[in-house]
């Protein structure tokens, strides 16, 4: 199955594109941009190197657009409610159902239910702290 990602690194790079291979618990993936020409040769991406794997709705999304941080009180939420604070001082919110101490990293589901992003991977490495709520 082709996942729709945006990958940002900890050094501000980003690339969008399609992803077949992306596993949390391996260190390298690989991605074929988004602009690429049919056939064209795919990156590999470095797990070490990145922040975050966003696996979005669509690769424009709305730059106007603050994703929410606060939870619908009327709505039950599945997982862990979570904050995200990274090294580059974004924060996002949402809940988990994998995070453990010491693994490379965990998804995590916005608590927005209208942002672009379905789901991210959080990169350990690149994560300040991290916080149930």
């Amino acid at each position: 199955m082709q996942n729709k990602i945006v990958v940002r690194y900890q050094d501000g790079r980003l690339t969008k594109g399609f992803t077949t291979d992306f596993m949390p618990n391996k260190d390298v993936f690989h991605v074929t941009p988004a602009d690429a020409s049919p056939g064209a040769k795919t990156v590999t991406v470095n797990m070490l190197e990145l922040k975050a794997v966003f696996f979005v709705k669509d690769f424009v999304g709305n730059a106007g657009y603050d994703d929410k941080k606060d939870f619908d009180p009327k709505k039950p939420v599945s997982g862990r409610k979570i904050k995200v604070a990274f090294k580059d001082g974004e924060t996002l919110v949402g809940t988990t159902q994998g995070y453990q101490p010491g693994r490379q990293g965990f998804f995590v589901f916005p608590a927005d239910p209208l942002s672009n992003i379905e789901r991210f991977f959080v990169v350990s490495l690149a994560a300040k702290t991290v916080s149930f709520l």
